[in-house]
């Protein structure tokens, strides 16, 4: 499992020229869902990004979380972040996962969220969605639930 975390001002996702969801101060997290994920991918993802210090204390250093800050998150599933673009000029998707298995990860990844007491958001599964971001910092960070980097 892949994720993509930029710590936003604000950011909301709009589908078919409709608002479906937005956050105040908090972490904008691009989710993509690998054939060769399961559960523990989710649970490390979200225990590593609910825990993850990128938000200023008072001293202006990054020691805070998003629950220390008491931050809300916008989940957006991404398939492409599974494309490999190391052969020829059209990425291939073929280590994304199915929609039906990707579907489950994704909504058991904003269930363990929420259970750590995060406020949640989401895009649409599977829809062209707008996303709109005020980026903070900017401070964007790459995690991979199999550490490849």
């Amino acid at each position: 499992m892949r994720a993509v975390v930029q710590r936003v001002k604000n950011a909301r996702v709009d589908v078919a020229g409709q608002t479906v969801g937005g956050i105040g101060q908090g972490l904008l997290v691009f989710l993509g869902v690998g054939e060769d994920d399961s559960e523990r991918d989710a649970e490390y993802l979200a225990d590593k990004i609910a825990n993850l210090r990128i938000f200023p204390d008072e001293n202006d250093l990054m020691n805070l979380s998003i629950i220390d800050i008491g931050g809300s998150a916008l989940v957006v599933s991404q398939f492409t972040l599974w494309g490999d673009c190391r052969k020829g000029r059209r990425p291939s998707f073929a280590k994304a996962a199915r929609p039906d298995t990707a579907r489950g990860l994704y909504e058991h990844f904003i269930n363990l969220l929420q259970v750590k007491g995060l406020k949640v958001a989401t895009g649409r599964f599977q829809e062209m969605m707008d996303v709109h971001i005020l980026n903070d910092g900017p401070v964007t960070i790459m995690i991979d639930s199999m550490k490849t980097f």
